[in-house]
Formats: structure tokens, sequence, C-alpha cells
């Protein structure tokens, strides 16, 4: 599908035609540069409202006794993948 770059402000701005749309309008999408492709992706904010629900899933007892006490181990932080 064809369509324009147009100027808004600053910024260069593409329209996208409403067959082609995969968010709201005032959705965020978040936009990368793969080698001479523009790739376009909602953002889909984490939130917590959930949260509820999955902890309404735990047993009545579960770590009612607390956790268990384990001493620390020195750590190697030359070893970690960066």
């Amino acid at each position: 599908m064809l369509t324009k770059v147009f100027r808004s402000g600053n910024s260069l701005a593409v329209r996208i035609p409403r067959e082609l749309a995969i968010v709201d309008p005032s959705q965020e999408v978040d936009i990368e540069r793969v080698g001479d492709t523009l790739v376009v992706r909602p953002v889909n904010k984490k939130t917590l409202a959930g949260l509820g629900t999955a902890l309404a899933g735990f047993p009545s007892d579960f770590m009612a006794d607390g956790r268990e006490i384990h001493d620390q181990r020195e750590r190697d932080w030359n070893t970690i993948a960066r």
C-alpha cells in the first residue's frame, strides 16, 4: 500500500491507512530501524491489574512458616554475562 511522508512540526510523519492500523490512535508505539525498514510495534504497558487474582490462587498456608534461610555465597561478578 502506498502512502506519503509529510512534515509535522520538526518531525517526519507517515499516515497509516485504517486497514493497516494495529493500535488505537492514542496508544504509544515503539519504532525501530532494521536495515532500511522501519518496524512499528504497539507498546503494551505492564500493569498490576491481575495481581490480586494471581495472588488469590495461592493456598492460605502458602509460606506460613516463612522462608528458609540460606547462607549467602560470594559471587564472581566478572563471569556475569552483559
